[in-house]
């Protein structure tokens, strides 16, 4: 497991790069895990014996990649927290998918509705109301480049209302499409979270590092 890579600490933030595959919180597979890699950095980092405390605020799909925020207190974590439920944190994705979305720009409005095997589309009012934004941004060899803003936070709304569409994200099996990526992983990026901060209320803007392995070059495409 490479090293957790720290994109911005302070006295109530700690922002990091997930990188694929990894989930962001411990579960059945007893697999290395984002909060527990970010605990035992701060520990290192700041020489804190004890437990130590890390608020998680909100979630990335492990094979999905990109900025992950949590909270250093839990004042901080429940503010965070509240700017997520209150639509006040900004997500940005770029996601390449398999075919084209009809329409350059739009957005797309579904009602879906968790389960054991993925998320799905059902008729209005059986499951919860989900919007996002998306614009194409380049087009190459039968796939697309999008980026995303999203609206509502659903489990994996990105992936299932891409593929309500037609246009399933490269590599995600789960949801339609048509072969795994070489590293298993889904080529959806948070690409850019904006929020207040918890204390100084300052506007701040995270960004991803370019992921190794992303199946598009430029990641800013011109």
């Amino acid at each position: 497991m490479a090293a957790l890579q720290v994109l911005h600490t302070d006295n109530h933030l700690l922002v990091v790069y997930k990188p694929g595959g990894v989930p962001v919180q411990a579960d059945a597979s007893g697999d290395p895990d984002l909060l527990t890699m970010g605990k035992a950095w701060i520990a290192e980092q700041f020489a804190k014996p004890g437990a130590v405390y890390l608020g998680l605020v909100h979630r990335l799909d492990r094979p999905a990649r990109g900025v992950v925020v949590f909270g250093r207190t839990s004042k901080a974590a429940a503010r965070l927290s509240e700017q997520f439920r209150e639509r006040g944190v900004e997500k940005v994705y770029r996601v390449v998918v398999c075919g084209q979305p009809r329409a350059a720009t739009g957005t797309l409005t579904h009602w879906l509705e968790s389960g054991e095997n993925g998320t799905r589309v059902v008729p209005q009012g059986r499951g919860k109301l989900s919007t996002l934004d998306y614009r194409v941004l380049d087009r190459r060899g039968g796939l697309t480049l999008c980026e995303i803003d999203l609206h509502t936070g659903r489990k994996h709304q990105i992936r299932a209302q891409l593929a309500a569409i037609g246009c399933p994200v490269l590599g995600d099996l789960r949801y339609g499409a048509p072969a795994p990526l070489p590293d298993r992983c889904i080529a959806l990026l948070a690409a850019r979270l904006t929020l207040d901060h918890p204390t100084t209320k300052a506007r701040l803007q995270f960004r991803a590092p370019e992921p190794p392995g992303w199946p598009w070059q430029p990641l800013e495409p011109r």
